[in-house]
């Protein structure tokens, strides 16, 4: 583990949402110590972006949240935390698979073409002031049967490394990843960790379906912005497109 992050692990044996959990816990007086790791054997209510579900079989997977208190950021930097923790997971994917990993806008991990782990991050503001953030992040790791249709056909590191993994020990391992790019957020390594995440996304510098107002359209996706607009070119025309505003057809 590392030096706070996963310090304490609260496993619960089955739990509607890890986030939800967390949250329950900071709304009560007693504190919650930053990198706090909730983690489910089974969460029945996982939940994606766009409030998507997350599908995962009871012990087969790691899903979990962190909480993290990012006061030293400015709520207008909310998507640097994003950025950080999406390189956090897909460095981690890359040394547990020894596979390249990237990532799909704004923070879905993809391994040759399709989804093997998702993030979501719930930010806790108060004024002008970042309270809390509660990160929540879900793994497919030694499930391999998904639902039929899914969404982004999904894969799992089982079906990469042919064998089961322990979950407790990824845990551990994910957990020095997810503090020392935290760590580099806070000492002032953003620019660098932003051209990392850059240099990631998924379909960068190819011509993609989008659908953007109900209606399909190809356009190159060409980067982000500072605050986590996504930049698609439209033949020379480059437009930025927030998370509601636009999505990927598959």
């Amino acid at each position: 583990m590392g030096l706070f992050v996963g310090q304490n692990v609260i496993t619960l044996p089955s739990v509607d949402s890890t986030n939800e959990y967390l949250k329950a816990e900071l709304s009560k007086s007693t504190p919650v110590v930053e990198g706090t790791v909730i983690m489910a054997v089974e969460q029945v209510a996982g939940r994606g972006q766009k409030g998507a579900t997350w599908h995962s079989e009871a012990g087969k997977n790691l899903t979990f949240s962190v909480l993290f208190n990012p006061v030293f950021l400015h709520p207008s930097n909310q998507f640097r935390l994003t950025v950080a923790i999406s390189l956090a997971l897909a460095h981690w994917l890359e040394s547990v698979l020894q596979y390249p990993v990237s990532i799909k806008w704004p923070n879905d991990s993809y391994v040759d073409g399709r989804k093997i782990a998702g993030i979501l991050v719930e930010n806790m503001l108060k004024g002008q002031t970042w309270k809390s953030a509660i990160v929540g992040i879900g793994i497919n790791v030694n499930q391999t049967d998904f639902p039929v249709g899914a969404a982004r056909r999904p894969c799992s590191i089982k079906q990469f490394l042919h064998r089961d993994s322990n979950i407790p020990e990824l845990l551990s391992d994910l957990c020095n990843y997810l503090e020392q790019e935290y760590l580099a957020l806070k000492n002032g390594g953003h620019e660098a960790q932003l051209a990392q995440y850059k240099q990631r996304l998924y379909r960068l510098g190819e011509p993609h379906p989008f659908l953007i107002d109900g209606v399909q359209v190809t356009g190159m996706l060409c980067g982000v912005t500072e605050t986590g607009k996504l930049m698609i070119d439209f033949n020379g025309h480059v437009a930025a497109f927030d998370i509601k505003e636009v999505e990927f057809v598959f």
